[in-house]
């Protein structure tokens, strides 16, 4: 699987959620994005859900969350978490 990384961890609102939709409208079947962003971004997720999209959302370290989100919902996002 093809990583689309964006690390959201020195950008203000609403900039993390604008770049993560820009990713998440160019994923195929075999591509994700894997974010790193100080917390866990749940407009992002609500937005993925109702796509029907697969993620994977984790608090790495304080202030640290890690996110993948794919079309893929048969891929298992816990393999490709890199912590």
């Amino acid at each position: 699987m093809t990583h689309r990384h964006l690390d959201a961890r020195h950008l203000s609102h609403p900039e993390p959620l604008e770049r993560a939709v820009a990713i998440l409208r160019e994923l195929d079947s075999e591509s994700c994005l894997y974010m790193m962003i100080r917390k866990n971004p749940i407009p992002l997720l609500k937005l993925a859900e109702e796509n029907r999209f697969n993620y994977l959302s984790r608090e790495v370290r304080v202030g640290e969350w890690h996110v993948l989100i794919t079309p893929n919902t048969r891929v298992d996002l816990t393999e490709h978490l890199r912590v």
